[in-house]
């Protein structure tokens, strides 16, 4: 009985909102075919792939193709350790960064110069890597701009592309520049949604405004906060090769601080071309990602049960 009135329940509603059904439907046919569809390749990690039989018709080799990232556990404890390392600094100032951004924005009234800055901080977004490689290579080089200062200024050149000390920060560098505008904009948005009666209450009652930002603003933007967080901490075990091939020119004297999964990975496949090692890779990041974020999504909801994901 209960059943039946749940269901009855339901389409009731399917037949009130289907209206709003419909257009959902292109982006639920979207997601199926190119999110879930391909989850039935995941077969291809506990298989010895060969093009002859195809993915269904290898043979089974069950946890197999694990064994070769984990049969150099050094190797594989540095590229893990950095990829966690970066991306946690990555989304750690990251934030910091785009809300601040975001608040400076906020505060700019002149409509023409908010525009120009808006497009301003928002413009490296659009570059590839290669270009912004390009860009870095021309400051970091041994006769690059930064180095010609340096020298200029009674200082010895820095070895750039041979220290890799320096390497996180570079990078950490870079993702500013190029996602902090991009980022600026959800949490401007964010802003702009706060009831404006918050304000005027508060600057009736005398608020200055660095309290309006600690007792108004800022406990706004805690729910998109947490949400980004959680989504950004998901993918935490992925690498952007991209950036770290650009960046790195592939340089092996960095390995140390910049070799993170995905780069170890693209290493062994162009020396093996096993399509099911790399596979089954991704599947370890994304089983471990979900497990972190299951786990973080846990821990907002002790503290906090409406900031909760999901």
């Amino acid at each position: 009985m209960v059943n039946t009135t749940f269901w009855q329940r339901r389409w009731r509603n399917l037949k009130g909102d289907y209206f709003y059904y419909l257009m959902a439907l292109p982006g639920i046919v979207v997601m199926l075919m190119f999110n879930y569809l391909p989850m039935t390749g995941l077969v291809l990690v506990f298989k010895n792939y060969n093009v002859r039989d195809g993915i269904y018709n290898s043979p089974w080799v069950g946890l197999q193709n694990f064994k070769f990232f984990f049969k150099n556990p050094m190797s594989a404890m540095r590229a893990t350790t950095n990829t966690i390392i970066l991306n946690f600094m990555f989304i750690l100032v990251g934030t910091v960064m785009a809300i601040a951004l975001a608040l400076f924005l906020n505060e700019v009234k002149n409509k023409a110069f908010k525009k120009t800055m808006q497009s301003i901080v928002f413009l490296p977004y659009f570059l590839s890597w290669v270009v912004i490689g390009s860009i870095l290579y021309a400051l970091l080089a041994d006769k690059g701009a930064i180095n010609t200062m340096l020298v200029s200024t009674g200082f010895e050149k820095v070895k750039w592309y041979a220290s890799p000390q320096y390497w996180r920060v570079i990078l950490l560098f870079t993702n500013l520049w190029k996602f902090s505008g991009y980022s600026s904009v959800i949490y401007l948005a964010a802003i702009a949604g706060i009831d404006t009666a918050y304000y005027e209450a508060a600057t009736v009652d005398g608020a200055s405004k660095a309290r309006q930002l600690f007792s108004i603003t800022i406990p706004f933007l805690k729910r998109t906060v947490i949400v980004l967080t959680l989504m950004s901490i998901g993918r935490i075990l992925y690498g952007d090769m991209q950036q770290i091939m650009a960046q790195t020119r592939n340089n092996p004297i960095l390995i140390p601080t910049t070799d993170i999964i995905d780069t170890l990975v693209f290493r062994s496949l162009m020396t093996s071309r096993d399509f099911a090692f790399a596979s089954a890779i991704n599947l370890y990041q994304s089983v471990i990602g979900m497990l972190i974020v299951l786990l973080c999504n846990f821990l907002v909801k002790r503290y906090d049960h409406e900031y909760r994901l999901f």
